[in-house]
């Protein structure tokens, strides 16, 4: 079954394809992303598979695009700066806050992380499954409220959100191994985010450090 499903993506994921890639993991060296391993996971996704087909000309674009239910397929360089971020290490526990089309997931993947997401979005949720079981990932990927997390599953080495955040919600840090970082977009005026991260120096211990200011999608309210 993996040869087949092997063969099969060869065969979807053409020269062409490879060629836009290569040239959009230029564009995001000229932007500051140099974290190789990053760079090689996203080399390494094929990206138009997560666009309806007649919007696949835009897969290679280095800009967000629309996925239905109101959400957003990031923009590559969003995802690379998370993913630097993030400082993922082979095998460690990564829980993802928003599946969303599962591009994010699926570069967490090839860098080597063993990757829980959470979507509450219905569609979306159905939609991403489909395309890791097309890809031969395997994350474990759960349909429910984000600001709860996956207590079931936790310690968690990293959290990452993907979506704009009023605020870090305790839940996700008491779900957090000491040592481990949550990466977060957090609200802060007329729409925009900045990057933050927050490390677990100790059970009631953390440390807070702001980058770059972005646009995400909202967090939704918790659900009741």
């Amino acid at each position: 079954m993996i040869l087949i499903a092997l063969i099969l993506l060869f065969m979807i994921d053409s020269f062409k394809y490879q060629g836009l890639r290569k040239k959009l993991i230029q564009k995001l060296r000229k932007k500051g992303i140099t974290d190789g391993r990053v760079l090689s996971a996203i080399n390494k996704v094929p990206r138009h598979l997560f666009f309806e087909s007649s919007f696949v000309d835009f897969a290679y674009q280095d800009k967000a695009f629309p996925i239905g239910s109101g959400q957003t397929i990031s923009q590559p360089y969003t995802v690379a700066y998370q993913s630097s971020l993030l400082e993922v290490k082979d095998g460690e526990k990564v829980l993802e806050i928003g599946t969303g089309s599962g591009y994010q997931a699926s570069v967490l993947i090839e860098m080597g992380a063993t990757v829980f997401t959470i979507e509450r979005q219905k569609d979306l949720f159905d939609k991403a499954k489909q395309i890791f079981y097309k890809l031969n990932y395997r994350p474990t990927v759960k349909y429910g409220d984000g600001y709860k997390g996956m207590p079931t599953y936790a310690p968690f080495d990293k959290i990452i959100v993907t979506c704009g955040a009023p605020f870090l919600p305790k839940e996700l840090i008491s779900q957090l191994n000491i040592g481990g970082a949550i990466v977060i977009p957090v609200d802060v005026k007329d729409g925009l985010q900045v990057m933050t991260r927050y490390l677990k120096l100790g059970q009631n211990k953390l440390e807070k450090q702001l980058f770059e200011n972005f646009k995400f999608v909202p967090f939704l309210p918790k659900k009741s």
